[in-house]
C-alpha cells in the first residue's frame, strides 16, 4: 500500500555555511571554519518523535535533504528509495541517535533495528520530497547570526546526548516547528515561542508549519522598514536593531514551493493535504498565502530587490525628523547607519543582477 505523509506536515531548517561535526559521534554543529567554502556547505535540521537522546538530527547536502539519492527527473522506484537509506546511513545521519524502544516494535522480522530506524525515517528527517511538497522561506543571515542558531541548537541537544533527560515530543509543547521558530528567534527575528506550557493553554496557539511559513515570509518581507518609529515600536526589532545592527525584514527573502516527486512508486502523492490552525472560514492564512505565491516580490529575486531599492529609496525622502533624545536617538542612529548599508550593498547586487541580464542577452 503507498504511503502518504500526514496533513500536519514537518518543519525542517536548513542552515547554510554550517556543518556537522562528525568528530563528536553525535548531532553537534560547527560554522565553516576559514577556507571552508559557505556556500558548498550546510546542513538541514529536522525534529521527530522517534528520538529519545536528541531533540534534533542534521542531514547534510540541500539535495538530499529534499531529494535523498535521487537523479533529476528520475523515477522514485523501491531501489532508489533502499539506495537512499543506504546513502543516508553512509553519512551517518543517525549516528550516536538513539530512538524509543516502543517504536520498534513494529518492525518487521529480519529486519536489524539500524536499518528500521532509516526505514522510519526517510521522507521525514531526509529526502523529504519523497512524499511530501514542501514550502520555503528563504531568510538571508550574516556569519554572526547563524553563529546564534548553531550555539542555540548545539544547547537544545546537550540535556540528552549522555541521556540526563529523555527527549519527549509534544505536538502542542514541543514539536518540529517550536525548534525552527526559537532557532530563528535565537537569530533576532522574532520572539521565541514558549515550550512546556500546561496542554489547556498551549491548546489554543502553537506552531504548525504551515502557518510558521507564511509568518516568516511576512516577517523578512514585510517590516515597515521606511518609518524608523514604527519599527522603534516593535519591540522585538527594537531590540534587534539596537544589539546586533540588523531587522530580520531584508532584501533577498524569497518563498518557493518544491513538489513532492511525482514519478513515486513508494508514496501516495496525488492528494497531499497540509493544514493551517485557522479558522477555516474568516482566518487570514489561505488569503497570506495566496498573496505570497502571487506577489512577484516574494518570489522572485529581481522584483524583490527593486521593491526594496524604492523602499529604501523613500527612507532618504523622510530624514531630517524632529530633535531625539535618550534610546531613541540611539536607535535611529543604527537604523540609519543599516539603511545606508543595506541600501548600498542592494545597489550593487542590482548592478550585478542587471549586469548579468544584458550579458546572457548579447548575441
Amino acid at each position: 500500500m503507498p504511503l502518504r505523509s500526514g496533513i500536519g506536515g514537518h518543519s525542517l531548517l536548513y542552515l547554510n555555511g554550517v556543518r556537522l561535526d562528525r568528530a563528536a559521534g553525535y548531532p553537534t554543529l560547527r560554522l565553516c571554519a576559514p577556507g571552508e567554502a559557505p556556500q558548498d556547505h550546510g546542513v538541514g535540521i529536522s525534529v521527530n518523535s522517534h528520538y529519545r537522546n536528541a531533540n534534533w538530527v542534521a542531514i547534510e547536502g540541500r539535495d538530499f535533504l529534499w531529494r535523498g539519492a535521487l537523479a533529476s527527473g528520475e523515477r522514485l522506484t523501491r531501489e532508489a528509495y533502499e539506495r537512499t537509506q543506504a546513502q543516508a546511513k553512509a553519512m551517518g545521519v543517525l549516528d550516536g541517535v538513539k530512538f524509543h524502544e516502543e517504536l520498534f516494535r513494529a518492525k518487521p522480522a529480519g529486519m536489524t533495528d539500524r536499518d528500521y530506524m532509516y526505514e522510519i525515517s526517510v521522507a521525514t528527517d531526509y529526502a523529504a520530497q519523497f512524499g511530501r511538497d514542501t514550502f520555503r522561506a528563504r531568510v538571508p543571515l550574516d556569519r554572526a547570526r547563524m553563529g546564534a542558531i548553531v550555539e542555540f541548537l548545539n544547547g537544545l541537544n546537550a540535556p540528552y546526548r549522555d541521556e540526563q533527560r529523555i527527549y519527549r515530543w509534544r505536538v502542542l509543547n514541543n514539536n518540529c516547528a517550536h525548534v525552527a521558530h526559537n532557532a530563528l528567534a535565537a537569530a533576532g527575528l522574532w520572539d521565541p515561542w514558549p515550550t512546556g506550557q500546561f496542554f489547556a493553554i498551549a491548546a489554543f496557539k502553537f506552531p504548525v508549519p504551515k502557518n510558521e511559513f507564511v509568518d516568516l515570509v511576512l516577517r523578512t518581507s514585510d517590516l515597515p522598514i521606511e518609518d524608523a518609529q514604527a519599527l522603534y515600536e516593535d519591540a522585538h526589532a527594537r531590540r534587534a536593531l539596537l544589539s546586533t545592527g540588523t531587522l530580520p525584514t531584508v532584501p533577498g527573502a524569497l518563498a518557493s514551493v518544491g513538489a513532492a516527486i511525482g514519478d513515486n512508486d513508494i508514496y501516495d502523492v496525488a492528494r497531499l493535504r497540509l493544514i493551517f490552525y485557522d479558522n477555516p472560514f474568516w482566518g487570514p492564512y489561505r488569503h497570506r498565502l495566496k498573496r505570497i505565491f502571487t506577489t512577484p516580490r516574494y518570489i522572485d529575486l529581481h522584483a524583490n530587490l527593486r521593491h526594496f531599492a524604492d523602499r529604501y529609496a523613500m527612507v532618504e525622502t523622510r530624514r531630517g525628523a524632529a530633535r531625539l533624545t535618550g534610546e531613541r536617538a540611539l536607535f535611529q542612529d543604527c537604523y540609519e547607519k543599516h539603511i545606508a548599508q543595506e541600501a548600498a550593498k542592494l545597489g550593487r547586487q542590482l548592478a550585478m543582477l542587471e549586469g548579468a541580464g544584458d550579458t546572457m542577452a548579447t548575441p
